[in-house]
């Protein structure tokens, strides 16, 4: 087992682990934490009353998170014609098409974060489903990345728009900010998640739904939130 550094054990003196937080407290005590020598990454963690391995029991979608994510995303467009210069000027970072798919396959290129696609070349962007699927970056219609509009989707990805979906084990795994952004502003995001997640139950879902609940920073301890709390400031 590894050893917890000095700051990863002060840390942690101030987290009970008998506690329930609530997700303004959570933040708080997240924010008093010892820093690290870089801005870390906050997530959240939502423990679902689903079956994932159903797929009527499948959470999955796309939020653009009222503050953002704290990072410039990298997005790579397939398109071609008007669509092309529509994907360059809402600020497309790479646009293209079979070249870009030849660099991907025989070069390992990879410096993006996010892939939109319009309808008319999923056929090039459907030989890279091998390589881009497992990094989950495969353009998905449901998810608003293979779509006409590249403008507005380009937009939303540099907005701060987030993917969320459950994992074989019922849980939503999502970074929501930095540990440099203000309490409220961490909070304000992992409401507007929340509330999106609450509202994509599946019907065939039964029983408690918001199972648990925790959020963290990269190199911190956990919280875990009381999911009954009520999502709302002091």
């Amino acid at each position: 087992m590894a050893k917890k550094s000095k700051r990863f054990r002060k840390a942690q003196e101030g987290v009970d682990p008998n506690k329930l937080y609530s997700l303004e407290e959570a933040f708080q005590k997240l924010k008093e934490a010892p820093a690290a020598k870089f801005d870390e990454t906050v997530d959240i963690a939502i423990n679902l009353g689903v079956d994932p391995k159903h797929a009527d029991q499948m959470v999955r979608g796309a939020i653009v998170l009222p503050n953002g994510v704290g990072r410039s995303m990298r997005v790579l467009v397939f398109a071609k014609g008007d669509k092309e210069k529509e994907a360059r000027d809402a600020g497309a970072d790479h646009v293209g098409g079979d070249e870009l798919a030849k660099k991907i396959q025989d070069e390992g290129w990879f410096d993006f974060d996010r892939v939109i696609a319009t309808p008319d070349m999923m056929g090039v962007v459907g030989r890279l489903g091998r390589v881009l699927g497992p990094r989950g970056l495969m353009p998905n219609p449901k998810l608003g990345t293979v779509t006409p509009n590249v403008g507005a989707a380009v937009r939303d990805q540099k907005a701060g728009k987030v993917e969320y979906r459950v994992d074989k084990s019922g849980i939503v795994h999502c970074g929501i900010g930095k540990v440099s952004f203000e309490a409220d502003k961490l909070w304000e995001n992992a409401s507007a998640l929340i509330d999106v997640i609450v509202k994509a139950k599946p019907s065939a879902s039964k029983g408690t739904y918001l199972k648990k609940i925790a959020v963290s920073s990269t190199m911190g301890p956990g919280f875990k939130v009381d999911p009954a709390s009520p999502l709302k400031m002091a």
